[in-house]
């Protein structure tokens, strides 16, 4: 019994058409009448052929048909927010028309102990931010001549940028929190940076992730003297450790967390401490996402369309593997006045 991998040439043979139309049959390309596509694919059936082998793709067309998407933290807590599995889902949509596959990276050190970087076939690379660790992977890639688009960083001029309008965006919720008449304010942001410990911010300028910075200074321009509790994932977990240490002493009558995962948090260390929300706490988060076990709280909040951000990502990179220029963005979020903020304490 031979072991041969049955071609194309043996399908069309056994379905008694040409090589052509077996072919398109496969690529979708070309359309054919349903009697013909039956006859070839009952003749791919019998043979156990089951595609075209991607390697000859990869040498017809000079693609490896992999885009590589590099995260700055571990996939693991990259995939427990619901901001970046709805980002996928954008960026598989606008990818599926070229029939790239996604590699998932994770850098968190130099470029030497990412070693699938300079070696891995990619025809294409989306970055999630640009810190100093992720600016030289992009260096690498150029040198391998791969086009790089960059989602909520900047790479430089030359690198297409999906931004959103984050200093706008969180001062509208900072705002927002203002004209209910609130003073006492602090703030929950994000480092991205495991290994930075929890804690108070100090010098905001020494943040490496621009949309942190971003969220932040839009904060400040309403609060400029608000502390800001530092912490390193957009989690439940570390919204209700920061909570617990703002609502210790003279408390807050307001947090403002840069994610609506963090202001959950925020919200249980408020019911730990016998606090009610928004009577004696405003709190006020940024994605728009649905938290799990919220209820009965609605968020005040920003949304953003993640679906859409990963979109504008892939069309970037379509654009750029078929010679267009591609189109940098930047998406605009919409405040959503929610139950968790209401007016300053009498």
């Amino acid at each position: 019994m031979s072991s041969r991998r049955a071609t194309i040439s043996d399908v069309a043979r056994e379905a008694g058409v040409s090589a052509s139309t077996a072919s398109v049959v496969f690529s979708g390309k070309v359309s054919v009448s349903d009697a013909t596509r039956a006859k070839v694919l009952a003749a791919a059936e019998a043979l156990g052929y089951t595609g075209p082998d991607p390697r000859a793709a990869s040498l017809r067309t000079g693609r490896a048909g992999v885009v590589a998407v590099l995260f700055r933290e571990r996939l693991a807590s990259a995939f427990r927010d619901p901001v970046t599995a709805a980002m996928m889902d954008g960026l598989t949509d606008a990818l599926a028309p070229i029939g790239a596959g996604v590699l998932l990276l994770h850098d968190e050190g130099p470029v030497e102990s990412a070693p699938t970087l300079t070696t891995a076939p990619v025809d294409a690379a989306i970055l999630l931010g640009c810190n100093e660790i992720l600016q030289s992977s992009v260096d690498v890639l150029g040198r391998r001549g791969i086009p790089v688009v960059v989602i909520e960083g900047d790479a430089g001029p030359d690198v297409p940028q999906i931004l959103l309008d984050n200093v706008e965006a969180q001062r509208t919720a900072a705002e927002h929190v203002r004209s209910l008449g609130h003073e006492r304010v602090a703030l929950v942001t994000l480092t991205k940076d495991a290994t930075r410990p929890r804690g108070f911010i100090d010098d905001p300028s020494r943040i490496a992730v621009e949309v942190t910075r971003d969220r932040l200074r839009g904060a400040r321009q309403v609060y400029p003297d608000a502390p800001a509790y530092a912490v390193g994932a957009s989690s439940i977990d570390e919204g209700l450790a920061a909570g617990r240490v703002l609502l210790q002493g003279e408390r807050p009558t307001a947090i403002i967390a840069q994610s609506d995962l963090l202001a959950a948090g925020v919200i249980r260390a408020a019911e730990e401490a016998g606090l009610r929300v928004p009577e004696d706490l405003s709190v006020t988060g940024f994605d728009g996402i649905t938290v799990d076990g919220l209820a009965p709280y609605a968020l005040t909040t920003l949304v953003q369309d993640a679906i859409a951000k990963g979109r504008a990502a892939g069309e970037a990179v379509v654009a750029m593997l078929e010679g267009r220029d591609p189109a940098s963005l930047t998406l605009t979020c919409t405040f959503r006045r929610g139950n968790t903020t209401g007016p300053v304490p009498a």
